[in-house]
């Protein structure tokens, strides 16, 4: 349909991205590719063999989350998807989540399950999108299909947040007025390896929690009000807001038992 771009961030994984581009491409999506100044001698021979309807955009390494502002930047169409250069968008992945934004002009986003290919094996199920939950806890993957003017309205990925960015984003949009909806299709093939992201987040979870606590703190202090949207009641909102708020188990502990989970 081309209403739809997706926009690819890549330091150093041209091995990966032809991969990521074609699934983009298979979705009937524009692609913009941004390379941020990768230094690898394989990544500019891929990104100079991409075809000519390719937008190419190339940074001085300056981070992911300008990498992939710059992409957003230069979006012509209604709606767009992020995507690493590492993954790919899963087969009938934009079709699944057009369908909720088409039905619903107030929702600014949709997001479905990912599945793990490479070291892990498996579907990551994210719950039914729920304010409150989002607030405590990462339940929004980055790949979604979200409306320019969510990006508009946000000014996209804040570049402070180092760690769970995606998340920053989504309660920074749920700030302005927009909502999620959770697609049953799996959208995202997420490739597990030795350098994924997901490894160095954690840790910082609980610091990313407060930050985002102070920059929305309006957000935050209507926590009772979004609570009516949440299909928990009051305990079971004071035990994930202090579970997930806290985080107890050691983030060395819990990448040990994913692992053993997903190799298995």
């Amino acid at each position: 349909m081309n209403d739809a771009t997706a926009v690819i961030t890549c330091f150093n994984y041209g091995r990966y991205l032809r991969e990521a581009v074609d699934s983009a491409l298979r979705e009937e999506a524009k692609v913009v590719v941004v390379d941020d100044g990768s230094t690898d001698p394989e990544t500019p021979e891929v990104l100079a063999g991409l075809s000519d309807d390719i937008v190419l955009v190339r940074k001085e390494n300056v981070g992911v989350c300008r990498a992939r502002n710059a992409g957003l930047k230069i979006v012509e169409t209604p709606y767009a998807v992020v995507l690493d250069a590492d993954d790919r968008l899963a087969p009938g992945a934009l079709a699944a989540m057009r369908v909720p934004l088409e039905a619903d002009p107030k929702l600014g986003f949709a997001y479905g399950p990912m599945r793990f290919f490479g070291d892990w094996k498996g579907i990551l199920a994210f719950p039914p999108y729920d304010p409150y939950k989002l607030l405590y806890r990462h339940t929004v993957g980055l790949t979604a299909l979200m409306r320019t003017d969510v990006v508009a309205d946000t000014g996209g990925f804040d570049p402070s947040f180092e760690h769970f960015e995606d998340w920053e984003l989504w309660v920074n949009a749920l700030a302005h007025g927009w909502r999620g909806r959770q697609v049953e299709a799996v959208t995202l093939e997420y490739r597990k390896h030795g350098g994924s992201k997901v490894r160095s987040d954690r840790p910082a979870y609980r610091d990313v929690l407060r930050r985002m606590q102070a920059k929305h703190a309006g957000l935050y202090r209507r926590r009772d009000e979004l609570a009516r949207e949440s299909d928990l009641g009051a305990v079971g909102r004071f035990v994930y807001r202090y579970w997930w708020g806290l985080r107890p188990m050691p983030a060395r502990l819990e990448q040990r038992l994913h692992a053993l989970y997903w190799r298995a």
